[in-house]
């Protein structure tokens, strides 16, 4: 089992133009799509594609075209009620597969709404992985995802979390072997936040990753999946650390890949996979995404997990 936490879904609208981008231009549009989204949203239903059972838990108005649009493609979803208005996010895909992102916000949240959303998930019986995932609303506090991670663990769940700027800064800050998360997942830019460095050096040096992700593990976390675009990802835990090289892959669109990623590191441990194949599902389902339009969910006839190289690397 599979329960997602996005405390700040969105309207996902993907633009996609026949042509490159020229900044200040008038551009026709070969197509758009809007889906419900959110980086836990993604991963349930990535979860449904498979098959692997799944809640996602999200605030929302009452009756919002969102939660209909997920009843639509069959995804279970648990909404508390929210007051504010669905944010959309924009995305603009180029032919060469290069997007643009521009997020917005979200609506304000309260303290009421945040601890009803954390009820909602505590109140299940433990079992199977509970993702932190996405941004945090405006009004939330920097530490809610290390506070609701510390609860979910003392609870009997193994937690996921993918965040970034405080909200990420906040959960490293309060790692501790006994609250920490099961599982992070940065990308080179997140890991070089919290660690100190160069993101352009952790995507092109699997080793320097390695080591910077290891001062995380030595803290408290569990593991450290750490993804690097075209360069791959690296996992480290208890038991050492590996490298994936996905294979080629005609970039389409990156939005969603790092969800994916996520998913396949998930469903490898539930299967009881050993490290390096959850490393690999991680990076086969990555690179499946990657080469699917807009927010496209990969299903397990996309990926192409024999095609990934992985290697143990030297202790770090």
């Amino acid at each position: 089992m599979i329960v997602t936490v996005t405390p700040n879904p969105s309207i996902d609208r993907t633009v996609a133009l026949p042509g490159p981008l020229t900044r200040g231009a008038v551009h026709r549009v070969a197509s758009h799509v809007d889906e419900p989204g959110g980086k836990g949203v993604n991963i349930s239903r990535a979860c449904l594609a498979a098959g692997v059972p799944t809640l996602a838990v999200l605030p929302a108005v009452s009756g919002d075209g969102f939660v209909r649009d997920l009843e639509r493609l069959g995804v279970p979803c648990l909404v508390v009620p929210h007051a504010g208005s669905m944010r959309v996010n924009l995305t603009i895909s180029e032919p060469d597969g290069t997007t643009t992102k521009l997020n917005a916000f979200g609506a304000d949240t309260s303290p009421d709404e945040l601890e009803a959303l954390a009820d909602a998930v505590l109140a299940r019986p433990a079992g199977g992985w509970a993702v932190l995932a996405g941004s945090l609303p405006p009004g939330a506090p920097d530490d809610w995802y290390a506070g609701l991670a510390s609860r979910l663990r003392s609870a009997g769940w193994a937690v996921a979390v993918d965040t970034s700027g405080a909200a990420l800064d906040a959960v490293v800050a309060a790692l501790t072997p006994a609250a920490a998360p099961s599982l992070i997942k940065p990308n080179a830019e997140e890991l070089a936040s919290v660690t100190g460095e160069d993101p352009a050096k952790l995507e092109a040096d699997p080793r320097l990753t390695a080591v910077a992700a290891q001062s995380l593990v030595d803290r408290g976390a569990g593991a450290v999946l750490a993804t690097l675009g075209p360069g791959g990802a690296v996992l480290v835990d208890g038991s050492g650390a590996w490298h994936a090289q996905p294979p080629a892959t005609r970039v389409v669109s990156t939005v969603g890949a790092g969800d994916a990623s996520m998913f396949g590191y998930l469903h490898a441990d539930l299967l009881g996979l050993p490290a390096p194949e959850r490393l690999a599902s991680a990076v086969a389902y990555g690179s499946a995404a990657a080469g699917l339009p807009g927010t496209t969910v990969p299903t397990p006839d996309d990926v192409r997990v024999a095609d990934v190289l992985v290697r143990q690397l030297d202790p770090v």
